[in-house]
């Protein structure tokens, strides 16, 4: 495994430019991209935290897929508040949206397991074993 290193992504490209310059000039959000991650080596596995609050634990997706980890929390919600005539007094919508992906290559892929509690999202990543090559005699006929 690389180190566990998440991987990121820019926005250098030709099609941003003008959005990333009009975000710098006047400031930008500040919203945060992407959710923070803990990782721990404890010997035989990692341990990678995520802090999702917020997100109720069916709106989390994980995947594995060639030895890529990706974790994607969603959430939408709608408030909604009408006079007796039903107009609107306050309407009102959030969506958010977060992905990270993670190297898991070197990962007992079929052996992670996770649990989320308050908040924050709790995975083991237990480490594949090397191979250790076998001798075996060879006989003579």
């Amino acid at each position: 495994m690389f180190g566990m290193i998440p991987f990121e992504r820019g926005n250098d490209n030709l099609f941003n430019m003008f959005d990333n310059f009009e975000r710098n000039f006047f400031g930008g959000t500040s919203a945060v991209s992407a959710f923070r991650t803990d990782i721990r080596d404890e010997g035989d596995k990692f341990v990678l935290e995520a802090e999702l609050p917020g997100f109720a634990k069916e709106d989390i997706q994980l995947n594995v897929k060639d030895g890529i980890l990706t974790i994607t929390a969603q959430h939408k919600e709608t408030n909604e508040e009408k006079d007796k005539k039903g107009n609107y007094i306050r309407r009102e919508r959030r969506y958010g949206s977060f992905t990270r992906s993670f190297d898991v290559s070197g990962i007992q892929e079929h052996a992670i397991t996770a649990a989320y509690n308050n908040g924050v999202l709790e995975l083991e990543l237990p480490k594949a074993q090397p191979e250790v090559p076998v001798a075996r005699q060879i006989e003579i006929q």
